[in-house]
């Protein structure tokens, strides 16, 4: 009961300053927001379009790219106005439907369309999309024309043929899997991946920070008081690896909870997500434990706890995705806990994996933990007895 007891004072003098609540409440939300905004991705992407209203042809190829799945239309009355939604970020992209498009079309005359995008991955994707929808339509006014010619009928009249026959042909059914077959679960929306990466580094951030609390009760002599009541070192360290351990949780129930009660993040199966949770939690624990023993002063802790948290989180995938990385950079990564934690929620969100297919990661955060607490026991053990 007295490891308890330590825990909660630790707890209490978290909440004792202002400036500890932002961190803990504010800031995460506010930066999953940030990283949401803008890099994260749609449920669908939205791609701005003028035009596509002034003929049967227009209007039906503006409804082609409206019925795909992962695509949403938004209008726009000029071009000037769609460029800069585009340069905003308001739409992934844009397209122009000229006004003579519907006659050109019909005239077998060559069409221009316009298409602007930022220079990124999700643009190209989105061309092909149009691309797609363009090549469509011009296999049915082939199939019309073909019709005009070589029955007399007019285009109308063969286009409405070529429409039927097409509707009437089986279509390809392609079906998306992960490597091992299993199906992709639907999308993550736009604030997931960072909500993730995130959690891990304001975790392990907040524990190497919090480390000036441990430093200070041992400048102050309150462990020294405490060892002088019938409590042994045990205790007093188990005391403080739980107020570690609570600070951390704590910090990942608000991430978890907040993002999923603001930005509807899915955290996917819930026993996984608390087994890596809590895990790399008790990672957080032990790194506030070694950090806390090795220096006697805030000012010097301080600095190392933030150039740590930072530099590992950023090795380890929690500010630039891993997949970016080369592969030698993707194996130095994986000496860090970050690592191992966003493959652990990689395989969770992107993938719906359940407990079973992070048993591997979770057992790696698991014996990063051990070390760093032993370590961490170590080092107080001897400044305590010292």
């Amino acid at each position: 009961m007295k490891a308890f007891a330590i825990a909660g004072t630790d707890l209490r003098r978290l909440f004792r300053f202002r400036l500890n609540v932002f961190f803990l409440f504010v800031l995460p939300m506010l930066i999953i927001l940030l990283l949401g905004s803008a890099f994260g991705g749609a449920d669908r992407a939205r791609i701005g379009v003028v035009g596509g209203t002034g003929g049967p042809l227009a209007r039906s190829l503006s409804g082609a790219l409206a019925a795909q799945q992962s695509v949403r239309i938004q209008r726009y009355a000029g071009e000037g106005s769609l460029r800069n939604a585009v340069a905003r970020g308001t739409v992934e992209a844009g397209l122009v439907i000229p006004a003579g498009y519907e006659a050109a079309a019909r005239s077998g005359r060559p069409v221009r369309l316009r298409y602007f995008a930022r220079p990124d991955s999700i643009a190209q994707q989105l061309r092909a999309t149009i691309e797609s929808a363009v090549a469509g339509q011009s296999g049915l006014l082939g199939a019309a024309r073909l019709v005009h010619r070589e029955r007399g009928t007019t285009l109308a009249a063969g286009l409405t043929r070529a429409t039927a026959a097409a509707a009437t042909v089986p279509a390809v059914a392609v079906r998306l899997t992960a490597p091992d077959g299993t199906a992709y679960p639907t999308s993550l929306g736009r604030y997931s991946s960072g909500a993730s990466t995130q959690l891990l580094l304001f975790i392990f951030l907040t524990s190497l920070t919090g480390s000036a609390r441990l430093i200070e009760t041992r400048r102050l002599g309150v462990a020294r008081r405490m060892l002088s009541t019938p409590t042994s070192v045990g205790t007093i360290l188990a005391g403080q690896t739980l107020g570690r351990l609570a600070v951390a949780l704590l910090q990942a129930v608000i991430i978890v909870a907040g993002s999923a009660l603001f930005f509807g993040v899915r955290w996917g199966d819930p026993p996984a997500t608390a087994a890596v949770v809590i895990a790399f939690c008790l990672v957080g624990a032990g790194a506030g434990m070694l950090i806390g023993s090795v220096f006697s002063n805030e000012e010097q802790a301080g600095p190392v706890g933030i150039l740590l948290g930072l530099g590992l989180a950023a090795l380890g995938g929690s500010m630039v995705p891993l997949e970016v990385f080369p592969p030698t950079v993707r194996s130095v990564a994986h000496f860090t806990p970050h690592a191992w934690g966003n493959d652990a929620f990689s395989t969770l969100l992107k993938h719906g994996g359940g407990l079973g297919s992070v048993l591997g990661d979770v057992g790696v955060l698991l014996a990063f933990a051990a070390v760093l607490i032993a370590l961490g026991w170590w080092r107080l053990r001897r400044a305590l007895i010292a």
